[in-house]
């Protein structure tokens, strides 16, 4: 049986002077996905120069996604978060549904659909 788990890598730089903005916002996001249903993990790491980030994120399943995607953390935070940071790259992992394929487009994101998966 196929993995129904989905996993979002997410790239973003920090803009000048902008880090300690970006840290707020970022704690916020964590707190408030931490209470999402589905949400398995929401993972920051920051490179030593503290101007590039990475953001993984992993969901049970589709319904996770759109919860997600459709709750306070997209909705409200994330402009804030792209107001201090440049978005690189986004990627997806796993099969998000229509729903959810529709919205993540809209961001910009790669869908990657399982192939091969253990």
């Amino acid at each position: 049986m196929a993995s129904k788990i989905v996993r979002f890598t997410v790239s973003l730089s920090i803009a000048d002077g902008k880090l300690e903005a970006f840290e707020k916002i970022a704690e916020a996001m964590l707190a408030a996905t931490r209470s999402e249903p589905g949400a398995l993990g929401y993972d920051w790491y920051l490179s030593s120069d503290r101007r590039h980030c990475r953001l993984l994120e992993t969901y049970a399943d589709a319904d996770a996604v759109v919860t997600h995607l459709t709750g306070p953390v997209v909705q409200e935070s994330v402009p804030k978060l792209l107001a201090v940071a440049a978005l690189n790259s986004f990627e997806v992992y796993g099969d998000p549904g229509p729903k959810a394929s529709v919205m993540l487009a809209g961001f910009g994101a790669v869908i990657f659909a399982p192939w091969h998966v253990f």
